[in-house]
């Protein structure tokens, strides 16, 4: 009997098909439908497509679905229903979304600066979130709801 490999996605568990060559990107929205994780360029420039794996940010669309058996993935679905997170909080303050194309990886990448609980200046955030793309042009204001959030975490003590 051959036993079924699974990841771990945003706290449910799903199986991964062993003989699927799939990206990681494809598989969250085509086999598990979640569509927050978005297609953008497919070569790993642009950041649309960040996910968090075992806390780190990766991009999905260079990432196998087979490499992240046994692991745990976080997508922005995770946000959706946490409207006191502290990045759900900021980026609607600062209205750091325009279209919201790049919003998911850009929450994402936020999201794993936040959870390694790192005290970060502005230009080490810029820094991080380099890889994420944002052809609207709100950057800086992405950048005020990333250093708010890091503040907001580090009252909490969170």
């Amino acid at each position: 009997m051959e036993s079924q490999l699974t990841c771990t996605i945003n706290g449910a568990d799903h199986p991964i098909d062993v003989s699927s060559n799939e990206s990681l990107l494809f598989f969250l929205r085509d086999k598990v439908g979640l569509r927050s994780t978005r297609f953008g360029c497919g070569q790993g420039t642009c950041g649309a497509c960040t996910v968090i794996i075992d806390g780190e940010a990766k991009l999905s669309c260079e990432t196998l679905a087979l490499d992240v058996v046994g692991k745990s993935i976080e997508t922005s679905e995770i946000l959706a229903n946490q409207s006191e997170h502290p990045l759900v909080k900021t980026f609607k303050e600062f209205q750091a979304g325009q279209c919201g194309y790049c919003l998911p990886g850009i929450l994402m990448t936020s999201k794993a600066l936040l959870d390694q609980k790192q005290n970060l200046s502005r230009l080490e955030i810029a820094q991080a979130l380099d890889v994420n793309l944002c052809r609207c042009g709100a950057h800086s204001r992405i950048l005020d709801a990333v250093e708010k959030a890091i503040t907001l975490t580090d009252e909490k003590g969170e």
